[in-house]
C-alpha cells in the first residue's frame, strides 16, 4: 500500500506539473497576442514580390489556434484575392517598384474569375512599362492562365505543363446504396437539379450531362480565349489535345515541350530567375554577393506600407463565400447568422451603398434566407444594393443575390442552378440483412419520424416533399420579383439549370458583365457620388489581437513544399479523394433543405500536397459511428 501511495503521489505531481505548464503556455500566448503590434512596413526600391504559396480565394478561412498546439497537417495558405489585386495594381503607379515578380513555385490554384481579375491587374503593370516576370516549377491550367498575362514566363528545367481543362470524375452512390440496403430518400424540385443524382443513380442523366457539360465547355472556351488574347504567339493545341505527343516531339522533355509551345519563354532554376530579376531591379543589399537575391518588397509588406485611401463616403462590401450554412461559421464559410450580424452592425454606419460579393455554390435554404433578409434591411434604409458575382454564385448563391438592384457577373462566373433538394438516408433494409427487426409505437402519423432505422412513413415523405416544393416556389417568386418576369419565364431559367455569366446576361439572370470594381463604380453612381468621393469599406468580423498574432505565425516559410508535376498530381488526387469525405458528410449531416449546386465546377480549396491527411480519420470515424 505504501508503494501504491507513492505511485499515486507521483502521478498527481505529474498531473499538477502538466496543468501548470499548460497554464504558463496559455498565459504566455495570451500576453504575446495582447501585446502584439504589426511591425512598421516600408517599400524597398526594387520588385514587388508576389509569392502565391497555396490558393487564392475570395475570403480566407479563419485560423484555428488549436492547430498550433496539436498540429495535424500543414495548412494550405489562403491569399485574399482583393489584397493580391490591390498590391499588383498599386505597383503600376509606385515609383519604387520597378517590376513585379510572381513566384508560382507553390501555387495550388484559384477560380477562373479570380485568375482573370489578377491577370487584368498584371496587364495594368505592363501598360505602365514595367515588366511582369513569373516563375514556376510546373504549370497547371490555373497557373498557365495567370502566367499568360506576364511579359516574361520562366519554368524550371525539371518541370512541365499539365493543361487539364475543367471537369473530372463525379461520385455516384446509387448502386452502393442498393447493395448495402441504404434507402436514400430524395426530395427535389427542378428538372436539372443534379445534386440528388449522385445519391440515386450510377451516372448522370441526359439532362444533367447536357447542363453540366455545357457549363464546363463554356469555361474552357473562356480559358482558351483569354490565353490566346494575352499570349497570341503561344501554340497550345497539341500540348492540350496530345500532351504525350507534344513531349515526344520535344525529345521526351516536358519542359522543352512547354517552351516549344510558347507557353513559357525561358527555362531556368529559381536562382537563374532571381539573377535575371536582379539584373533589372538591382540586388538585395541585405544579401550581398548572392546574384539570385533581388531587391524586393513582398506584396504583404506593400499592403501594410500602403493603406488604402478612404476619401468621401463609404460603400460597404460584404462577402458571401463558401458553402452557406446555418449558424456563425466562417469566414471562408458563409454562416448565415454571422453574415447577417455583420450586415446588421453596419446599418447605423451611414453607408452610401452596399455591394454584396458572392462566391458560393449555395447551401442551406434557411441560412440563405437569413442573409437575404439582412440585405433587404439595407435596401429598406434607402441605399443602392448591387451584387457582384465572383467564380460561382449558384443556387443559394443566387438566392442571396435576388435583393440586388443590379447584378454583375463575369463571363466565367457559374450562376443559376435555381432549384431545391433534400436527401436523407435510412437503414431499415440494411438492418434487415442482419436480421435486426424494428417495431414502432406512436400517437400520431409523425411519431418517431423521420425514422432512419425503421423507415419513413408516407406522411413523412409527403411532408418533406411539400416543404421542398414550397421552398422552390419561394425561390421562383424571388426570381420573378428580382428579374421582373412572370412565372412561366422564371421556370425557363430555373429547374436547376446552370448558366455561365455571358449566357446568364443574355437570358436576364444577370444585368451587366463586369467585376467588383465595376459593381462598386455602378453603386457609387447610383448613390450620386463622383469619382474620388467614395471608398470601399469591407464589412467583416473584427479580428482579435490573438488572431492577428497567430496570422503572423503563418507567414510563408522557405520549407514550404514546392509544386512540381508530381506534387500537382498529388494535390489534385487529394482534392478528388476529399470529395469522397465531403459526399459522405453531406449525406450523413443533419437533414436540411438545400439550395446548393453540388456538381457545379466549384474552385476547390485544394488540400495540402502532403500525401497523408487527417480527413481520412474523419471519414473512418463517420463510417463506424453513424
Amino acid at each position: 500500500m505504501s508503494f501504491a501511495r507513492k505511485v499515486w503521489k507521483f502521478l498527481v505531481a505529474v498531473k499538477d506539473g502538466l496543468v501548470l505548464l499548460m497554464l504558463l503556455m496559455f498565459f504566455g500566448l495570451l500576453y504575446a497576442a495582447l501585446s502584439y503590434r504589426p511591425t512598421p512596413a516600408s517599400v524597398t526600391e526594387g520588385a514587388l514580390l508576389v509569392t502565391l504559396d497555396g490558393v487564392v480565394v475570395e475570403e480566407p478561412q479563419a485560423i484555428d489556434p488549436l492547430a498550433f498546439i496539436v498540429p495535424m497537417q500543414a495548412a494550405t495558405r489562403e491569399h485574399r484575392a482583393a489584397d493580391v489585386i490591390r498590391a499588383i495594381e498599386g505597383a503600376a503607379s509606385d515609383d519604387k517598384i520597378k517590376a513585379v515578380a510572381l513566384d508560382l513555385d507553390y501555387f495550388l490554384g484559384a477560380g477562373q474569375v479570380t485568375i482573370s481579375d489578377i491577370g487584368r491587374a498584371m496587364d495594368k503593370v505592363r501598360a505602365a512599362d514595367k515588366p511582369v516576370l513569373v516563375h514556376a516549377i510546373a504549370y497547371s491550367a490555373d497557373s498557365a492562365q495567370l502566367a499568360a498575362h506576364a511579359s516574361d514566363v520562366w519554368m524550371d528545367p525539371m518541370g512541365g505543363a499539365l493543361l487539364a481543362g475543367p471537369g473530372g470524375t463525379y461520385l455516384f452512390w446509387g448502386e452502393a446504396a442498393d447493395k448495402y440496403g441504404v434507402n436514400v430518400h430524395i426530395y427535389r424540385a427542378g428538372r436539372y437539379k443534379s445534386a440528388v443524382e449522385t445519391y440515386s443513380r450510377s451516372s448522370f442523366s441526359d439532362d444533367a450531362r447536357s447542363d453540366i457539360g455545357g457549363a464546363l465547355d463554356s469555361l474552357w472556351d473562356q480559358w482558351r480565349g483569354e490565353v490566346a488574347r494575352v499570349r497570341p504567339k503561344a501554340k497550345l493545341d497539341k500540348l492540350i489535345s496530345d500532351p504525350a505527343g507534344a513531349i515526344a516531339d520535344a525529345g521526351g522533355d516536358p519542359a522543352q515541350a512547354a517552351l516549344k509551345s510558347g507557353l513559357v519563354d525561358k527555362l531556368g532554376s529559381r536562382k537563374d530567375f532571381g539573377a535575371h530579376v536582379a539584373s533589372i531591379v538591382g540586388e538585395d543589399e541585405e544579401m550581398p554577393g548572392d546574384p539570385a537575391a533581388f531587391a524586393h518588397t513582398s506584396y504583404e509588406t506593400w499592403l501594410r506600407a500602403s493603406p488604402a485611401k478612404k476619401p468621401g463616403k463609404s460603400i460597404g462590401v460584404v462577402t458571401v463565400a463558401g458553402n452557406i450554412i446555418d449558424g456563425d461559421a466562417g469566414p471562408g464559410t458563409a454562416g448565415g447568422d454571422r453574415i447577417a450580424q455583420i450586415l446588421d452592425d453596419a446599418l447605423d454606419d451611414d453607408l452610401a451603398a452596399l455591394v454584396v460579393r458572392v462566391d458560393s455554390p449555395g447551401g442551406s435554404v434557411t441560412a440563405s434566407e437569413v442573409i437575404r433578409q439582412s440585405i433587404l434591411r439595407h435596401k429598406q434604409a434607402g441605399i443602392p444594393v448591387v451584387v457582384s458575382m465572383a467564380n460561382i454564385a449558384a443556387s443559394g448563391g443566387y438566392w442571396v443575390a435576388t435583393p440586388g438592384d443590379a447584378i454583375f457577373a463575369e463571363p466565367s462566373t457559374i450562376t443559376g442552378s435555381i432549384g431545391v433538394f433534400a436527401t436523407i438516408p435510412s437503414f431499415e433494409n440494411t438492418l434487415g440483412r442482419f436480421s435486426v427487426r424494428t417495431d414502432s409505437l406512436g400517437t400520431t402519423p409523425l411519431s418517431g419520424q423521420p425514422d432512419v432505422l425503421g423507415g419513413f412513413s408516407e406522411q413523412m415523405d409527403a411532408v418533406l416533399q411539400a416543404q421542398v416544393t414550397h421552398s422552390y416556389d419561394t425561390f421562383l417568386e424571388l426570381v420573378q420579383e428580382s428579374r421582373k418576369i412572370d412565372r412561366a419565364k422564371a421556370l425557363t431559367l430555373a429547374e436547376g439549370r446552370t448558366w455561365t455569366g455571358g449566357a446568364a446576361r443574355q437570358v436576364g439572370l444577370v444585368d451587366r458583365l463586369g467585376g467588383l470594381d465595376d459593381a462598386l463604380a455602378y453603386a457609387a453612381k447610383e448613390a450620386g457620388l463622383d469619382d474620388g468621393d467614395w471608398h470601399a469599406r469591407y464589412l467583416k468580423d473584427k479580428p482579435d489581437p490573438f488572431t492577428l498574432f497567430m496570422q503572423d505565425l503563418t507567414a510563408p516559410k522557405e520549407e514550404t513544399v514546392r509544386v512540381g508535376l508530381p506534387e500537382l498530381l498529388v494535390a489534385h488526387r487529394n482534392a478528388r479523394l476529399s470529395s469522397v469525405v465531403e459526399d459522405l458528410e453531406s449525406m450523413m449531416a443533419r437533414p436540411t433543405i438545400q439550395a446548393r449546386c453540388t456538381t457545379c465546377p466549384v474552385p476547390a480549396r485544394l488540400l495540402s500536397v502532403q500525401a497523408d491527411t487527417p480527413r481520412w480519420l474523419r471519414a473512418a470515424e463517420m463510417l463506424f459511428t453513424n
